[in-house]
């Protein structure tokens, strides 16, 4: 029998130091929009080594940040040991009802069970409690830029989340802008960028290394001083708020969906465990983190 292929959505603990290293962080001004600047309740969903959280953390929010791989939460841990975190998937989340102000997810959103996460989130928000989500594209209008996401491909999905969120009918009107920055890169950290992507990380390690000789020769052709290379990033942001509760009417299925939930946070009332992308399921104890109530 053929091993089953890797799955691209759990490839991140086996990267966790080059994403780290590697990936970019998002402009301040987006952080401001997305979750205001007085400080709030927030959950991040998916926050990985901490990239996003580094922000949040800035403004002076009150943070739980949440990722189904322990590997990556373990580099957020030793940058803010002061915030809490859970080893928990999106969708089954350690935290009281109507307790939060902002769910927020940057550059995950995709890999969740949209309906299950947004379930979720609408959960875990107060009343006029909105989800946020962010992605940041590489700006291929730039030559090396280009040739770079021709190397790589372009495994970014569709960032647009409008549809499915007004699908759910759990949040109201979607608001969206746009912001621009860019990432200072020296050879490795580009090389570490490029590692970290979920179908890099899968690949064959013959053919990760030929794959990285290529990048390698591409830093090389335009590299033109100490500094390193300019990589320009469009920052998409999008924000909703959560309809009032009554207002939703729940497919058949939702009952089962929301047990399963429900037992994640009752029966352990410790950090979850899975990975990203998994479906709700019950979480193995963990005596690090009791059930949280923001209230």
């Amino acid at each position: 029998m053929n091993p089953s292929p890797p799955d691209p959505a759990r490839a991140f603990g086996s990267v966790a130091e080059a994403y780290d290293r590697g990936r970019p962080t998002y402009p301040l001004e987006a952080a401001e929009w997305m979750v205001g600047r007085q400080p709030s309740t927030v959950v991040e969903l998916g926050a990985g080594t901490g990239k996003f959280t580094d922000l949040l953390v800035r403004l002076g929010h009150d943070v739980l940040a949440t990722d189904p791989d322990d590997e990556m939460l373990s580099h957020l841990r030793l940058r803010h040991p002061d915030v809490r975190t859970a080893t928990a998937p999106a969708e089954a989340v350690p935290v009281a009802t109507r307790s939060v102000d902002t769910v927020v997810a940057a550059q995950a959103f995709h890999w969740f069970d949209s309906d299950a996460a947004l379930r979720e989130a609408a959960r875990m928000l107060k009343p006029e409690g909105r989800i946020a989500l962010v992605w940041n594209e590489p700006d291929t209008r730039i030559p090396w830029v280009r040739k770079l996401a021709a190397l790589i491909g372009r495994q970014e999905v569709d960032a647009d989340p409008t549809d499915i969120l007004v699908a759910s009918k759990r949040f109201g009107f979607v608001e969206e802008t746009t912001f621009r920055h860019w990432q200072p890169l020296r050879r490795q950290q580009l090389l570490d960028l490029v590692r970290s992507r979920s179908n890099v990380a899968t690949m064959d390690p013959m053919a990760q290394e030929r794959l990285l000789r290529k990048v390698d020769e591409l830093f090389d052709a335009y590299d033109r001083g100490p500094d390193g290379l300019l990589l320009p990033y469009v920052t998409r942001c999008y924000r909703a708020v959560v309809r009032p509760r009554g207002t939703i009417e729940e497919p058949e299925h939702s009952a089962d969906l929301t047990a399963a939930a429900e037992a994640v946070r009752a029966g352990s009332r410790q950090e979850g465990d899975g990975d990203r992308g998994d479906q709700p399921q019950a979480a193995p104890e963990d005596p690090g983190t009791t059930l949280i109530d923001f209230r």
